[in-house]
């Protein structure tokens, strides 16, 4: 399945300046490139949110986030073309200098590879570049790789990091389920 798209209908333009990264995996995988995702992604990103244990929202979502927010968000393709992570996120339009992050998924055969912190630092480069201040992201309490990706990217670019409580256990619907964990807001910033 290439990532190659020939149909100018379907192919999501990168912004003037935004050009695809590709980073090279320190521990041989071949090199992996960073770009926003198109609509074509969108499945296959449902498909790895499942995979990666994450929440799992409708395929539709998936699709919009391809469509609407590509350039807040980032895909990662293997040199075979095949999606290998990918981070969501939206600038929040009641606080438009703060990006909020929606979900970080790695394929579970590249995790261990820092894939999660190459496409983190990469959304942060595209963000500042285009004068936003701030990320926001909830997290919930027991997600220590999460904390630690964080935490380790607000040290790497000397910005404050704060938590505090955000979505809590009663926030959630609880219908046929045990519901779900509280979610703490991370925040940091400013960012340099």
């Amino acid at each position: 399945m290439p990532h190659e798209h020939t149909n100018p209908k379907t192919r999501d333009r990168p912004a003037a300046g935004d050009h695809p990264t590709v980073v090279t995996d320190g521990v041989g995988a071949g090199d992996v490139r960073l770009a926003p995702p198109s609509l074509d992604d969108g499945r296959h990103l449902w498909r790895l949110a499942g995979a990666a244990g994450l929440d799992l929202n409708s395929p539709y979502a998936y699709l919009l986030w391809c469509r609407d927010f590509a350039q807040t968000s980032v895909a990662a393709h293997d040199s075979r073309g095949e999606l290998r992570g990918f981070v969501t996120g939206f600038l929040r339009p009641d606080s438009p200098g703060t990006y909020f992050l929606w979900q970080v998924a790695v394929d579970p055969d590249f995790q261990g590879r820092r894939l999660a912190r190459r496409m983190l630092d990469h959304i942060g480069d595209r963000i500042v570049a285009n004068g936003v201040t701030h990320l926001e992201a909830t997290v919930t309490p027991d997600n220590a790789a999460s904390r630690a990706l964080f935490a380790s990217f607000a040290r790497d670019r000397d910005a404050p990091l704060e938590w505090e409580p955000l979505f809590e256990h009663d926030h959630f619907p609880h219908e046929g389920t045990d519901g779900h964990e509280p979610e703490e807001l991370v925040r940091i910033g400013p960012l340099r």
